[in-house]
């Protein structure tokens, strides 16, 4: 993720900087998770990031927030049925979800949950790209998403694990107005994406990366942390595990975890010096 707004610092010293407005269309500005054990899960995930966890009540089905330094950084709910999949789920940002949800049939993508209202939080709609990766659509109304991103605690990048990468960006340019740029140093096949108005990159779409033959097109969500081998140190002793070694990138050391219940999710360490940039209004 990158600027695409103006921002704005907190007043106090060293504080870092929040989003309070909504999210322009077209970028990712959320993720949740659904799990088997919420508390489990919350308790995992508070001992890995600098997140503590705010329950909505009753009415929202006792989904949390996770909050990194005041602001949201990503949702926690239970599992709406027995034995679907534990993953990670990317949301875009919209002005009209209702609007996005045909724009995402009539280019082969499907509509898993239709556009529905979540109290006054917002509207939201699940979807599947044509290549079968599932993503999320948000229309912000007193919940913007993110608060908090590009630090600590806060999701820094987005990729799509892709089995047809062409396909994918056909279609994420064609709904949500994006435009991607191939990437030669990443081995020819994988591209960033940003906002036509702005030149930050916000996520990449690239093939499947060496995944089990099988494993079916995914987003992946990448968390800042400020301690790397702290935090793998953390995943491993609550029951995570990581699924590679760390790896050296010129955008910082990262390794992918796997939770106790099998949600695969990246952190990553920016580069000493270089912290990455903050995104608030």
């Amino acid at each position: 993720m990158r600027p695409v707004d103006t921002w704005s610092e907190r007043e106090s010293n060293g504080a870092m900087a929040l989003r309070t407005s909504p999210w322009p269309a077209g970028v990712p500005c959320w993720a949740d998770l659904s799990s088997p054990d919420v508390d489990a899960t919350v308790a995992f995930y508070e001992a890995v990031l600098p997140w503590t966890f705010a329950d909505t009540g009753e009415e929202f089905g006792g989904y949390r927030i996770a909050q990194a330094n005041g602001g949201a950084a990503a949702g926690v709910g239970p599992q709406q049925a027995p034995g679907m999949p534990v993953t990670w789920t990317m949301y875009f940002a919209s002005d009209d979800v209702d609007a996005t949800a045909v724009e995402v049939r009539a280019h082969g993508g499907t509509v898993i949950v239709d556009p529905g209202d979540v109290g006054d939080l917002g509207r939201m709609c699940i979807a599947a790209d044509p290549t079968g990766a599932m993503f999320g659509v948000w229309q912000a109304g007193t919940h913007i998403g993110a608060g908090i991103a590009n630090e600590p605690g806060g999701i820094t990048w987005e990729d799509l694990r892709s089995t047809n990468p062409e396909a994918s960006i056909a279609f994420y340019t064609s709904v949500f107005g994006l435009v991607a740029t191939l990437l030669p140093e990443a081995g020819g096949e994988y591209s960033t994406f940003r906002r036509q108005d702005e030149d930050w990159p916000m996520g990449g779409i690239g093939g499947m990366e060496g995944a089990p033959d099988g494993t079916t097109s995914h987003w992946v969500v990448y968390f800042v942390v400020d301690d790397l081998a702290a935090a793998l140190d953390a995943a491993r002793q609550n029951g995570g595990t990581m699924m590679a070694e760390p790896e050296e990138t010129p955008y910082g050391t990262m390794a992918p975890v796997a939770d106790p219940h099998g949600a695969v999710f990246w952190l990553t360490q920016p580069p000493a010096g270089s912290p990455q940039p903050p995104r608030a209004d």
